[in-house]
């Protein structure tokens, strides 16, 4: 692992694991009113200009971690279309 990759692993993982507690939450509630659907749209592209970049530079940190970040901000908008109303 190249020095300091590392920090990518740890980074991603608790960025994109913060994203857990609030999709669960708004599962479990059956409730998304509390959330903007422009800040969730935003958030997904960025995502997927993050994994983009990553790719084309093929950083594996970047690549994992918005790959899965793209599909919990996924399920969340899906949450917010079915629930926040």
């Amino acid at each position: 692992m190249l020095s300091g990759e590392w920090l990518g692993f740890v980074a991603g993982a608790l960025v994109t694991s913060s994203l857990v507690p609030q999709l669960l939450r708004v599962v479990k509630l059956k409730s998304a009113h509390e959330i903007s659907i422009l800040f969730t749209i935003l958030l997904l592209t960025g995502i997927i200009i993050w994994l983009a970049y990553g790719i084309f530079l093929r950083l594996t940190p970047i690549i994992l971690w918005n790959a899965i970040g793209a599909v919990l901000v996924a399920g969340l908008l899906y949450a917010k279309l079915k629930y926040g109303r």
